[in-house]
């Protein structure tokens, strides 16, 4: 899904994590969310195991290169991303595009259940970072860290995505990515998020059903996501869909489901380990989402409204 090419990113809604090297996954941490709950951060999106991911350049993730703080920033990290025809080049600035389309569409969507979106930074980084959660790195995946309210991304997680684990390289398959993240930010926002831990594992689980919810949430976004306008240009920030766009989101969806990871990791699918749906499951909830276009048609617990 293009951007349309005159529209202004805004780039201060992502942040520079720095670029650390390809630094190990340790140091991940069980953190809190909201009310004390508990969440386990380790793979939190895509239920990835960090020993089974190759990268790239024929380094090894488990180096002891330094991990930098996401503090430590560039101040010129994002100059290039100006535009929607920035966009459409860059992986970086689509990140930066996509950041800014969904929260524009939370922030009005919300509105209408009388509820006020609170607004989500997004950490860029290179290589590896560190979040309230733990270390970030593309070992362990984009994630939502709800200890302080911010998702992590490494843009080379998205070619890991598409050689590794087959999915395409089309732009809604990465602009999925991060509107799944932005799903898991409403949850922390609507107290949902910690249904996860209270059920942690299986296919029927509830980290299972807190992830079907964020893909269906980003399918949401994506029914709306042409509709959204810059708030500089009053332009639509994306260009309207097309079957081929929605084929690559179902492809990232596809690729990240427990089982087909499973299967390519070691050879064995295992349900009861599940932690993030089937490939089919995935596939099924963003459909739901894009399909119906309401936030409401996403509570894969209950089926109750938001109120």
């Amino acid at each position: 899904m293009s951007f349309n090419e005159n529209v202004t990113l805004d780039t201060s809604q992502v942040r520079s994590g720095g670029g650390g090297g390809r630094g190990a996954p340790g140091g991940l941490v069980v953190g809190g969310g909201i009310g004390g709950i508990i969440l386990l951060i380790l793979g939190l999106v895509f239920g990835i195991d960090p020993s089974q991911l190759p990268t790239g350049g024929g380094t090894s993730p488990f180096d002891t290169n330094q991990v930098q703080a996401a503090g430590d920033q560039d101040p010129n990290a994002f100059s290039e991303c100006r535009t929607g025809a920035d966009a459409n080049r860059s992986d970086v600035c689509r990140v930066v595009g996509t950041v800014n389309a969904v929260q524009a569409f939370w922030e009005g969507e919300l509105t209408r259940y009388k509820r006020r979106w609170q607004p989500t930074q997004t950490v860029l980084y290179d290589g590896a970072t560190q979040s309230a959660c733990g270390t970030a790195s593309n070992q362990v995946g984009p994630f939502y860290c709800p200890l302080d309210k911010q998702v992590y991304i490494d843009a080379s997680f998205f070619q890991v995505l598409t050689q590794q684990f087959g999915a395409d390289s089309g732009a809604l398959a990465q602009e999925y990515v991060v509107a799944h993240e932005y799903g898991h930010a409403l949850q922390d926002q609507l107290g949902l998020l910690g249904r996860a831990q209270q059920d942690p594992q299986g296919a029927e689980s509830g980290s299972v059903k807190t992830e079907l919810m964020a893909d269906c949430l980003a399918g949401v976004w994506v029914q709306h996501a042409t509709t959204v306008p810059d708030s500089d240009t009053g332009t639509p920030y994306l260009e309207p869909l097309t079957d081929a766009d929605i084929r690559s989101a179902l492809s990232a969806a596809s690729a990240v489901g427990d089982d087909r990871i499973q299967q390519a990791t070691s050879g064995r699918v295992t349900p009861e380990t599940w932690t993030h749906g089937s490939s089919a499951a995935r596939q099924k909830w963003f459909l739901q989402g894009y399909r119906t276009g309401d936030l409401n048609q996403c509570d894969t617990f209950t089926g109750a409204p938001v109120e």
